[in-house]
């Protein structure tokens, strides 16, 4: 059963920083590109970062630019996403999310998480 959890979310005052986690098991997760959205509220679902791989590429939404991070730990079967510099625009609900297209088939994989809430308020 494919399965991305995703946790680390909380309350932040602004100026603050987080750090989300996003554990996958059920699927190789070494072999899907992985992403960061966020949603906020009466927002669509944006694209806040991805990360290739094997970790080498890695983009970030320009909103976000210089004060996110995110990374992989194939090992662990863990994606982060380190928030520095929080405002009350990044105040959303965070989702993993991962992606593969199938080279035999072209198929798309295509999973997420629930989400992990972030509010940035003083």
């Amino acid at each position: 059963q494919v399965q991305l959890v995703e946790s680390g979310g909380g309350l932040v005052q602004p100026g603050g920083s987080l750090r989300l986690s996003c554990v996958a098991s059920g699927f190789t997760f070494e072999t899907f590109w992985m992403n960061w959205y966020r949603q906020a509220p009466g927002k669509e679902r944006e694209l806040v970062a991805g990360i290739s791989v094997f970790g080498e590429t890695t983009n970030y939404a320009d909103s976000v630019k210089g004060r996110f991070t995110i990374s992989r730990d194939n090992a662990k079967n863990t994606l982060y996403l380190q928030l520095n510099s929080l405002n009350s625009e990044d105040t959303a609900i965070y989702y993993c999310n991962a992606l593969r297209r199938q080279s035999s088939t072209g198929k798309l994989d295509d999973y997420w998480g629930q989400g992990t809430q972030v509010t940035v308020s003083s």
